[in-house]
Order: C-alpha cells, then sequence, then structure tokens
C-alpha cells in the first residue's frame, strides 16, 4: 500500500554541493514523487566512496552544480511510481550506479555488465533527462549524481538501479551498514576477481592500492585460492589490515630505491616473471602503466578499477600486448547488480565475506563533511554516515 503522500513532493535535509572542492551545505530540499519506473527511497545510511571525493573535487564537466553526492547506500522504499512491480512500499533496498535493466543485448549477455538501455546521463534521471530535486527555499533545480543521490534523507532512483535485499536487519540478518558497503566499494573489488580477471588458484596477485576497493580484491583474490597476494601502497599502516583481507607481502614505493621501480621488485618478488593477475585501484594512469609493468609475460592480467579524473591515456607497449600481456577496464567489477549482490549478501551471512573490517568510522549526519576529512587524510576505508542515530543504534530498517 502507498503511504499517505505518495504522488506528493517531500521536504527533506540533503548535503547539498554547491562548489568544488567546498564543504557540503545541509539545505532543505523538495523531493518529487518518483514518475513511471521510478522508487522514492529513504536513505537509512550511506557512505563516502573515493569516486565521490574525484567528483566534488572536479571544477567542470561532468561535475555539476548544485548537486547532491553519495551513491553508496541502503534504504527502504517510501513509495513507488507507475511500471514498478519488482520493489514495493517498505522493502530494503540497495541503490547503484550502474542499472541493470534485464532486457537489453548487455543485460542478457554473460560478456557484459553496462546496461545498453539506460546509457548514463550527467546530474538527471536516466529516462527523462530531468532532476527530482530543488532547493525548498528558492526552487532552483539540484542536479542528481550517478542516479543515486545518497547523501540526502529521501532519494529517487530509477528500479533498474536498485536491487531488492530480503536479508536486511538487526543481527542475524544483514545489518544495514553492512549491506551499504555493497552498494559500491566492496562488490567492485570482489567481483574484479571473481567475474572480471577469474583467478586462478594456486597465482600470484599484485594489488596497486589498499583502500577498500583494493582490500576487497585482495579478499576476493583469497577467496579465489590466490597463493600469493602482494600489497602496493604508500601508507604502511594499510599492511595490517591487509593482512587480514589476505595479503602476504606488501611493497610500499617508498621503502624502495629511489630509481627502482614498483614493477621490478615485483618481478623479483616472483622469481623474475611478475604477477599473474594485477589490479590497479588508485585511478592514476602512471599506476595503471606500472601495474602492467608488472605482470607477466604470456597470461598476465591487468585490470584497471581505478577512475581518473583526467581521463588521461594509458599507454602500454605494443610489444608486451603481442607476448600475451592484456589490460580490461571494468565497472563495478564485472558485476550485475540485482544477480550478483544478494549473492555477495549471502556469503557475507555465511561467513564467506568479510565486510566488518571495512567500517573504521561512523558519523551521524551533520558530521558529514568529517567522513570527507577522513578518507582525504586517509585515515578510513569507509566511513557510514548514518541519518538517524536511532537506526544505528538498533540496526532497525524502522
Amino acid at each position: 500500500m502507498q503511504p499517505d503522500n505518495a504522488g506528493k513532493p517531500i521536504r527533506c535535509k540533503a548535503a547539498v554541493s554547491k562548489a568544488a572542492g567546498q564543504p557540503l551545505e545541509m539545505e532543505e530540499v523538495e523531493v518529487a514523487p518518483p514518475r513511471a519506473h521510478e522508487v522514492r527511497v529513504r536513505i537509512i545510511c550511506t557512505s563516502l566512496c573515493h569516486t565521490d571525493i574525484t567528483f566534488w573535487r572536479m571544477k567542470d564537466f561532468p561535475a555539476m552544480f548544485p548537486s547532491i553526492l553519495g551513491h553508496e547506500a541502503i534504504g527502504v522504499v517510501e513509495s513507488v511510481g507507475d511500471h514498478v512491480h519488482e520493489v514495493g512500499v517498505g522493502d530494503a533496498v540497495v541503490p547503484v550506479f550502474l542499472p541493470q535493466c534485464g532486457e537489453c543485448a548487455d543485460c542478457v549477455s554473460a560478456r557484459s555488465n553496462i546496461c545498453s538501455a539506460l546509457p548514463y546521463r550527467p546530474g538527471v534521471m536516466p529516462r527523462d533527462g530531468t532532476t527530482r530535486f530543488s532547493l525548498a527555499a528558492t526552487g532552483e533545480p539540484v542536479h542528481s549524481f550517478l542516479c543515486v543521490s545518497s547523501f540526502a534523507e529521501y532519494t529517487v532512483v530509477d528500479v533498474a538501479h536498485l536491487v531488492k535485499l530480503d536479508v536486511v536487519g538487526p543481527a542475524p540478518a544483514l545489518p544495514p551498514e553492512k549491506a551499504c558497503l555493497l552498494s559500491c566499494g566492496v562488490t567492485t573489488g570482489v567481483g574484479a576477481t571473481w567475474k572480471v580477471a577469474a583467478v586462478e588458484p594456486g597465482s600470484t596477485v599484485a594489488v596497486f592500492g589498499l583502500g577498500a576497493v583494493g582490500l576487497a580484491v585482495a579478499q576476493g583474490a583469497k577467496m579465489r585460492g590466490a597463493k600469493r597476494i602482494i600489497g602496493v601502497d604508500v601508507n604502511p599502516d594499510k599492511f595490517e589490515i591487509g593482512k587480514k583481507m589476505g595479503i602476504t607481502d606488501f611493497v610500499n614505493p617508498n621503502d624502495i630505491a629511489e630509481k627502482t621501480a614498483v614493477s621490478e621488485v615485483i618481478k623479483e618478488m616472483t622469481g623474475g616473471e611478475g604477477a599473474d593477475y594485477c589490479f590497479e585501484c588508485i585511478g592514476s594512469v602512471s599506476v595503471m602503466a606500472e601495474a602492467f609493468k608488472s605482470s607477466r609475460t604470456g597470461w598476465g592480467k591487468t585490470v584497471v578499477l581505478g577512475v581518473d579524473g583526467s581521463l588521461a591515456p594509458i599507454s602500454v607497449p605494443s610489444f608486451d600486448i603481442m607476448r600475451g600481456r592484456s589490460v580490461t577496464g571494468s565497472l563495478f567489477g564485472g558485476i550485475k547488480p540485482k544477480d550478483d549482490i544478494p549473492v555477495l549478501a549471502h556469503k557475507y551471512l555465511d561467513k564467506e565475506l568479510e565486510l566488518d573490517e571495512f567500517i573504521t568510522h561512523q558519523v551521524g549526519f551533520e558530521d558529514i563533511n568529517r567522513a570527507f576529512d577522513l578518507l582525504q587524510q586517509g585515515r578510513c576505508l569507509r566511513c557510514i554516515i548514518w541519518m538517524d542515530d536511532g537506526a544505528k543504534e538498533n540496526g532497525a530498517l524502522a
């Protein structure tokens, strides 16, 4: 049954980005009702991802102002628009930046997870090209972000961007803050080892960048049976948590000889051959090239997961490509959200997937700018941002 305010605008708080690199401002916004194929969601908690930071820092397009950032979250369906059948009021849902319509050539193929029916449209809803947000005081439109915009108490999401999870709730069910992590970073890392690289048992893996995505790659590689997982990061503190996720060896680029490349160190560690699989999780074209150089001749595979804000090209020697090395990109770790995120949720409940260690900080919505500070300072993996302190205390969705 639809609530009394179904079909009507809702006013709520949102953390609005008004200028590149400037603190978010808490504003009252008006959230329009969902249109056809859309769902209005009450956000329970959200978290901050490096992709949010990347767009927040951008001064030019595709960054847009004012906007509501955030794309990693868990929420509850408040109301639905026409032609929405797979979720209903009260359902726990995870919004995702990558849609799955289930009908286009890409969605029905195992070779792609990039829905071709709903291509990304910056700042607006994917079907009609308009936004559902406006400033309550002035009526000025506010741009959406990655089709999610979770830094608001309520948001409107296309149903193709929603994953229903039936296992969310207080322990022993999946706590909402853990479900939130499946919305982007952890799923990207684990999925890349599973769907993109198909890491083989007994292999050697090198992970460049031990943030949340990199550590999830390490965990995924361990789950796939990799025997050696080399972590590369300039922060020595990452090694301790890395060991819990499966990292067996640690390389700090600041600790090696000035003229020695990381790729040379990795080759030396692997008997001169290089790693079977390399994952770039930073978003630096120079690190992407170094990861490629660290891969093994014959079958070495480099998977690029990091988002480079400059959109600069990557350069790799054609001769190395001819000798069997390959490089591939991946959005969302090759995961098909509606098919695979519920599988990962059950893996957590079955104690096959670690999520708890990724949550290093938790704050209330009013303190969202502190989460930005913590992530930029390299002091956290994921900071959970709770819309309501009561939900934080009891882990409930009410």
